[in-house]
C-alpha cells in the first residue's frame, strides 16, 4: 500500500510574549522657565511695574535605559538621560521707589543650564498600522538642575520728584552667582512613533514633555565680592523634547528552521 504523504509544515503563529531590551535616544530641548526670583523677597516690595523675558538656546539630550515589554500593547523601562548646557538670556524691566525717589532700571541676566534626569516609564502601544505603531507613555522620577556662569548686568534710572530733580543720570550695576545645583521631583508625558526593523531592532520617533522643576544659583556676590547671601532661583523649568531611538530587542522570539524532509521506501 502506498504510504501517505506527511502533512505540509506550517509554522506556529508568533505568540504574544514578553522580554527584555535596551534603549538609546538622542534629541534636542526647547525649555522654558516661569520666571526667575531673587531668594530674598524684600527685594521685590517697593516694585511697582515689571516686566519681565527669559529664554533658553535649544540643547542637546542623550539618554540610555533597560527596559520590560509585556505584551504586545504594554512595556515599561527605566531610563538616565542628561541634557547638555543651554545659554539662558532674560532681562527684567521695572519701575520702583525707595526713600521717596522714583526710578526705573533694568537687570540683564546670563547663565548657562544643564541637567540629569532619571524617569521611570510605562508605554502603550496602540496598535500596527503600514509596519509603524504609536504608542502614548508616562514616566516620573528626578531631575537635578546645575544653573552656572551666572550674571547680572543692570542699571538704574532716577526720576524727577515733585521737588528738585534728582536725575543725576544712569547707575550701573554688575553682580555674578556661583554654581548651584537643585534635585527636584520630575514627570514627563510622551508620544510617539515605532518602526520594528527586524524582530530585535526598533527605531522610534517621539516628543516628550518634560517638567523639570526648579534650578538655583549658588551665592549672589556684586563686583566687590560683597554679598547678602542671597540666590536666584528658576522657577517651573520646562521642557518640549524631540527625540530619534532605538530599541534592541534582548529576547527576540528564536525562528525555528522546518523539519527535515524524510522520504521511506
Amino acid at each position: 500500500m502506498p504510504i501517505a504523504a506527511p502533512p505540509m509544515y506550517a509554522p506556529a503563529p508568533p505568540a504574544d510574549f514578553g522580554g527584555w531590551y535596551l534603549r538609546g535616544d538622542i534629541g534636542f530641548s526647547n525649555q522654558s522657565v516661569k520666571n526667575i526670583r531673587k531668594s530674598d523677597p524684600t527685594a521685590y516690595s517697593q516694585i511697582s511695574t515689571l516686566n519681565e523675558t527669559t529664554d533658553f538656546d535649544t540643547a542637546g539630550i542623550f539618554d540610555v535605559g533597560v527596559g520590560y515589554r509585556f505584551n504586545n500593547w504594554f512595556r515599561t523601562d527605566v531610563t538616565a538621560q542628561y541634557r547638555g548646557k543651554s545659554n539662558f538670556k532674560g532681562s527684567d524691566v521695572f519701575t520702583a521707589s525707595a526713600y521717596g525717589v522714583a526710578y526705573n532700571g533694568i537687570d540683564n541676566y546670563n547663565a548657562s543650564k544643564s541637567e540629569l534626569l532619571f524617569l521611570a516609564n510605562a508605554y502603550v502601544d496602540l496598535g500596527t498600522w503600514w509596519c509603524v505603531t504609536p504608542f502614548i507613555g508616562a514616566g516620573i522620577g528626578a531631575s537635578r538642575v546645575n544653573i552656572s556662569g551666572f550674571t547680572d548686568t543692570g542699571a538704574v534710572n532716577p526720576l524727577v520728584t515733585a521737588g528738585p530733580v534728582v536725575n543725576n543720570g544712569t547707575f550701573p550695576s554688575f553682580a555674578t552667582a556661583a554654581s548651584g545645583s537643585k534635585w527636584n521631583f520630575a514627570w514627563a508625558a510622551h508620544a510617539g512613533l515605532a518602526y520594528k526593523v527586524n524582530p530585535s531592532l526598533t527605531l522610534e520617533l517621539a516628543y516628550s514633555y518634560v517638567d523639570l522643576g526648579s534650578g538655583t544659583t549658588g551665592v549672589i556676590s556684586d563686583f566687590t565680592g560683597f554679598s547678602r547671601g542671597n540666590t536666584f532661583k528658576f522657577n517651573d523649568i520646562t521642557s518640549h523634547d524631540l527625540k530619534l531611538g532605538v530599541r534592541w530587542d534582548l529576547s527576540s522570539p528564536p525562528v525555528y528552521a522546518p523539519p527535515p524532509l524524510v522520504t521511506k521506501g
